[in-house]
């Protein structure tokens, strides 16, 4: 194993960095890792990551998130929760409301139920909120008051999707959302999985390719989604994803 997860490329321009985002309010920062860095994350994620899955159907008052850990999903019943999951979110999508479904492995869960103590995903957490990645954080965002970082993996394959949402949760302390990629290599465009951004109108005004080693980072509220992954997409849009918080 590498010996820090989370080695910062020394040849970043923060400053240029922190003039895109000021301008833009988001910003993709290509290759943010050393090499072997984000080869050694993405292995962990391709082969040692135990990938439940992350639904919601609608938005309304009481509707919850719900997840199927990986090893309920390799249950007869956690197979009946699947299917009715997927038909729930097919229906509210239809429906024109808020909805997803993705792969998912919660980074924040599996320290607080101690799902495998001292294991790489402990670490993943951990070098999201040292010191130096943070620093990185407030000089391109120039929000200094930024003090820490949640995150979950996660893995959209096909037929996955994350709808059209704001992340609204400024009182919560949400202020950057981020997706740090460790996708596969040259992802097609055919294959969807884009971090999108709309206008009022709902055109599309900015989309972030699934790259390699890029951590996409914007300033919350903003109308955003993760486009469909079709079925003959392959496996293999690994990331981490989360925010940056004030509190």
């Amino acid at each position: 194993m590498a010996k820090a997860l989370f080695e910062i490329n020394p040849a970043l321009d923060r400053k240029v960095l922190a003039e895109q985002f000021a301008r833009n309010r988001r910003i993709q920062v290509r290759d943010v890792l050393t090499r072997e860095t984000a080869e050694e994350i993405r292995g962990i994620l391709a082969s040692h990551t135990p990938w439940g899955l992350a639904f919601k159907a609608g938005d309304g008052p009481g509707v919850e998130p719900q997840q199927v850990h990986a090893a309920e999903a390799r249950t007869p019943a956690g197979q009946q929760k699947l299917q009715q999951l997927f038909k729930q979110t097919d229906e509210a999508a239809r429906s024109g409301n808020y909805a997803f479904r993705y792969g998912q492995f919660s980074l924040v869960q599996a320290i607080q139920q101690g799902w495998n103590p001292g294991g790489p995903h402990e670490l993943l957490l951990e070098y999201l909120n040292a010191p130096d990645f943070l620093d990185l954080v407030r000089e391109i965002t120039g929000l200094p008051e930024l003090v820490k970082a949640d995150g979950q993996a996660t893995l959209f394959g096909p037929n996955h999707f994350l709808a059209n949402h704001t992340d609204s949760h400024v009182a919560e302390g949400w202020r950057i959302a981020y997706v740090l990629n460790f996708t596969m290599d040259d992802w097609q465009r055919d294959w969807g999985g884009y971090l999108v951004f709309f206008d009022d109108e709902g055109d599309i005004i900015e989309g972030f390719r699934p790259r390699f080693n890029a951590l996409n980072m914007f300033l919350v509220p903003q109308d955003h989604a993760v486009q469909y992954v079709p079925p003959f997409a392959p496996v293999g849009r690994f990331a981490i994803t989360g925010w940056f918080r004030d509190r």
